[in-house]
């Protein structure tokens, strides 16, 4: 037999959803339902707490105790880059096969790098901006009216200089 619930552990949940988008309670519910929580008023507080990435899938992070759950968004780099972007959200169910060719400025690239650096394995700044150039590749955008991987060959070559920021780690 399992040992008893404990109403005051900590228990936290990751669940990638669309946001502002209601999800299909039969994906929530395999993970809320040990909780003994109800995965259609879950799915609702999560619509209602990711109104600003409408149409961007994202984490949530949610954290339980007492059969409450605190609702956080913890955004990806994907996600951070196609809010910069400043696409007008899709209908998901009529548009298939988005390409994502707007442009994003250096300046907000390193933006989202510093809020990136905490999850980053590189040694310098630089390597987090290298990562978030990367993941423009990959969506597709262009950085300062040029590929990406362009920008990654001039800050090699030191014609882009970035500046050192680090973030300290964060204890477990």
């Amino acid at each position: 037999m399992p040992p008893k619930f404990d109403p005051t552990q900590v228990q936290t949940v990751l669940v990638r959803a669309v946001g502002g988008e209601v999800g299909a309670t039969s994906a929530l519910a395999p993970k809320l339902g040990p909780l003994k929580l109800p995965p259609k008023k879950i799915g609702e507080d999560i619509a209602k707490n990711t109104k600003d990435w409408k149409g961007i899938r994202i984490s949530v992070l949610l954290t339980v105790q007492n059969r409450q759950a605190t609702i956080s968004v913890v955004p990806t780099s994907t996600s951070l880059i196609m809010r910069a972007l400043k696409e007008p959200p899709r209908d998901r169910k009529k548009v298939k096969n988005v390409v994502h060719n707007g442009n994003v400025s250096l300046d907000e690239i390193q933006e989202i790098a510093k809020q990136m650096r905490h999850k980053s394995y590189a040694r310098h700044f630089a390597g987090t901006v290298k990562e978030m150039l990367g993941t423009c590749i990959s969506i597709g955008c262009t950085v300062e009216g040029e590929d990406p991987r362009e920008i990654c060959r001039k800050i090699d070559n030191g014609e882009i200089e970035l500046p050192e920021y680090d973030v300290e780690p964060e204890e477990k």
